[in-house]
């Protein structure tokens, strides 16, 4: 049987210029199981232009890519800080929906820290409202002041498609991967070998802890630094 080839969309934004004397570069920050496994990488602006892009490097544990390409003739984008999100701003997220590109979508952000999800191994989601659809992944989520706050990445459906709970990375945690990404072509993660689980209402009365707060360790892994302590 011979092979057959299938033709991915996703999304994704430039975050860097790279101007030098050698070559000029743009990075393009996206999601990594929208690039993954691929054999070409196609780039194309709302302007038209096309460019060849190469993988400067992935992290599947995030689920963040970045690409390279050999023009810093479009801009970047500016990068904002996560942390100042608040529940109820307003956001705008942008990408290429069903291969409709371009597309605008405006919502709110409906929550912060969302985890245990099952979707990255590292998981602390914005969760917004704005319409994210297949072909959004890796593109830009957007403050009023057009500022990026997260990538979009996942969401939450029981027909594949859009119903009101959209998931994005955000932006704080990609930065800090994309930079070692670009740098070093690898994350590096401290780590303390324990396995961690949520504390519900009813583990915390059979440990007779009245607060309710905290995590419970479940798991001190052998021959990790948490079991040395």
């Amino acid at each position: 049987q011979p092979k057959r080839r299938v033709m991915g969309q996703g999304s994704g934004f430039v975050f860097r210029l790279n101007n030098g004397f050698i070559s000029d570069s743009s990075y393009i920050l996206t999601n990594n199981h929208v690039v993954e496994g691929a054999d070409k990488i196609l780039i194309t602006f709302q302007d038209g232009s096309e460019y060849k892009a190469t993988v400067k490097g992935t992290d599947p544990k995030s689920d963040i890519a970045i690409l390279e390409i050999k023009t810093n003739e479009h801009p970047a984008l500016k990068m904002g800080d996560s942390n100042q999100l608040e529940v109820g701003e307003w956001v705008v997220a942008l990408g290429n929906p069903f291969g409709l590109s371009h597309t605008l979508t405006a919502g709110v952000v409906s929550a912060k820290g969302r985890s245990g999800l099952g979707i990255n191994d590292y998981e602390d989601f914005i969760q917004t409202d704005a319409a994210i659809n297949p072909g959004n992944s890796g593109g830009p989520l957007v403050n009023l002041d057009g500022e990026v706050v997260g990538i979009n990445t996942a969401i939450f459906s029981r027909s594949g498609c859009y119903m009101g709970v959209g998931f994005a990375i955000p932006v704080n945690l990609a930065k800090n991967i994309a930079s070692q990404l670009i740098d070093d072509g690898e994350v590096t993660r401290g780590y303390l070998g324990i396995v961690i689980q949520t504390l519900t209402p009813d583990l915390a009365d059979s440990f007779d802890i009245r607060n309710k707060e905290g995590i419970l360790v479940a798991q001190v892994s052998p021959d990790t630094p948490a079991e040395k302590a």
